[in-house]
């Protein structure tokens, strides 16, 4: 996959120049100039909006952090203006104040020479058509409570972490290098892990309900690949995997880790701030810490995890002292774990459920985790609203060295001969003529083992010169159906194009795209455009030889 654009910031506390004092630079930039360092004060007007976000928002009373020490008094009396709707109707409170603090915070950190970079570096990635991953490393630890998944330039504007353009996640530099996946990824697969709830304290009250709720969300994530096929970009998902641990001890989960062959973990369940990367109770006997299952976890080759757990985004904290990475994100990340989702505070069932079937049905069609978060958050704001929190809990960190990518992308994946290849093995049998022609019979290109691959690089079985073909446009794939004790050779076209191929069909030319059909002999296929090249798609029947 071709790397994505990507800009990289870093916050930190200038505590020689005053506790107010920060820097904000540059660590990684899409061109050479794009290496630039602001410094700037946090204001004691932005405290007394985060206070007040919290006394509003915060579900199980996150500590108020001293995040400048003259600020104390209560900001239950902060003055927004009134925002008129289109509709002549003022705004609520809450919808005012969540995208206050949205503003304010993107104002701070967009300032000065970094609001350049980012224009500068948003224009690079449209140019390149793509988009732009952004990524916030907050080194001082009384920043990380803060919601910068709200940030957004101006009232109206679409908050950083719910667009497909800018793809927002946080990250720390101080990690162990990113380790060299010995598989690659064709399916989502699942390990589920249901450990145990505030709700159900002993083991002897879980019973019936724990497993009617881990066969529900099982449900979900195995049905992931019911999307909306009117999406011009859908395609086909991947198969979904998923096993089930309830209440695991630890020796159960990590012998479950290292004997299946997972990419994602899904935790659901207790857990807590500590120093070590916090801790997941999985059961009232049992738990295990963020620093140990983080070994796991490399060992394993798991690319994402994901916690439905109370403060897996949010660092330890020491009397009033916050501890630097200490949250189980950034713990996990640390040690080399790809990419890491948790909650910045409690988050309803109900919300949750949501979130995962989103996020699932977005990986199962190949989209890179940042997208695919983004998406899942989108779906939270639709069902729950603007002005509520729930679209602002999930936080994802991402490894400094990862892009992304859980399932490898169509157009960039590795082709793989499919295991019922249509093979005679008879000698006394002719094979059957499996072919693309021109119309006018001067050429003709066969395929050879059940495969023929097509598009502009010269690797493919079948390369035309022609910009509407993308690299790798399309497959053609047999699948062998058995009847009648005769072998009657099924054979698929699978687009992965952008401008899709053409099927003449009885109502005429209909275009394919990011599908798979099946072919008859004599159907007639243009690759890329309807003024392309006409080729016919033949099977000849198999003869005895004489």
């Amino acid at each position: 996959m071709s790397e994505n654009p990507c800009l990289s910031l870093a916050i930190a506390r200038l505590s020689a120049a005053g506790v107010d004092n920060f820097a904000i630079w540059v660590l990684k930039a899409p061109y050479p100039g794009g290496y630039v360092h602001h410094d700037c004060t946090w204001s004691e007007s932005l405290t007394q909006t985060w206070l007040a976000w919290q006394e509003m928002f915060s579900l199980r009373g996150l500590p108020h952090v001293p995040l400048i020490h003259h600020a104390t008094q209560s900001a239950r009396n902060l003055s927004l203006d009134n925002d008129i709707s289109a509709n002549g109707q003022t705004t609520s409170y809450s919808a005012r104040l969540m995208q206050q603090l949205g503003i304010d915070l993107w104002a701070w950190l967009f300032d000065g020479p970094i609001q350049n970079v980012l224009a500068e570096s948003r224009g690079i990635a449209s140019g390149q058509n793509k988009p732009l991953r952004l990524r916030l490393e907050i080194r001082d630890p009384d920043f990380i409570p803060l919601p910068w998944e709200t940030m957004q330039p101006t009232a109206g504007k679409q908050a950083i972490s719910l667009g497909q353009q800018l793809l927002f996640s946080r990250t720390t530099s101080d990690v162990d290098a990113l380790k060299p996946f010995t598989r690659t990824s064709t399916s989502l697969n699942i390990l589920l892990v249901l450990g145990q709830d505030v709700q159900r304290p002993t083991r002897s009250t879980v019973g019936l309900q724990l497993e009617e709720e881990a066969a529900a969300l099982a449900n979900v994530l195995k049905a992931c690949g019911r999307l909306n096929a009117a999406n011009e970009k859908f395609v086909a998902p991947v198969a979904c995997n998923v096993e089930t641990l309830l209440q695991p001890t630890r020796a159960e989960l990590i012998t479950a880790l290292e004997t299946g062959a997972y990419n994602v973990l899904f935790y659901a369940g207790h857990g807590e701030p500590a120093p070590d990367g916090g801790l997941l109770f999985l059961r009232p006997d049992d738990n295990i810490n963020g620093t140990e299952l983080a070994q796991v976890l490399v060992r394993t080759q798991v690319t994402l995890a994901v916690f439905n757990a109370c403060w897996g985004a949010q660092p330890d904290q020491v009397g009033s002292q916050t501890v630097p990475r200490s949250s189980l994100a950034e713990v996990l990340i640390h040690h080399g774990v790809p990419a890491v989702l948790g909650m910045r505070d409690s988050i309803a069932d109900r919300e949750a459920l949501s979130f995962i079937q989103s996020l699932a049905q977005a990986l199962a069609v190949r989209m890179p985790i940042d997208q695919a978060v983004a998406l899942a958050r989108q779906q939270l704001l639709t069902l729950y609203r603007f002005n509520q929190p729930a679209w602002t809990l999930p936080v994802l960190y991402m490894h400094p060295q990862f892009e992304g990518e859980l399932i490898k992308p169509i157009e960039d994946g590795i082709t793989e001969l499919p295991s019922d290849t249509y093979i005679i093995n008879d000698p006394k049998i002719r094979a059957p003529l499996i072919a693309l022609r021109s119309l006018d019979l001067s050429q003709v290109w066969p395929i050879r083992g059940g495969l023929m691959r097509v598009g502009r690089r010269p690797e493919n079985d079948l390369v035309i010169h022609e910009l509407s073909v993308s690299q790798q446009h399309a497959e053609i794939i047999c699948r062998d159906d058995f009847s009648s004790q005769e072998i009657i050779p099924s054979f698929f076209l699978r687009d992965f194009s952008r401008n899709g191929t053409w099927i003449l069909g009885a109502e005429g030319w209909q275009k394919v795209h990011h599908k798979e059909v099946q072919l008859q002999s004599g159907i007639q296929i243009k690759f890329g455009s309807s003024h392309g090249q006409t080729l016919e798609f033949i099977i000849e029947a198999s003869e005895p030889v004489s």
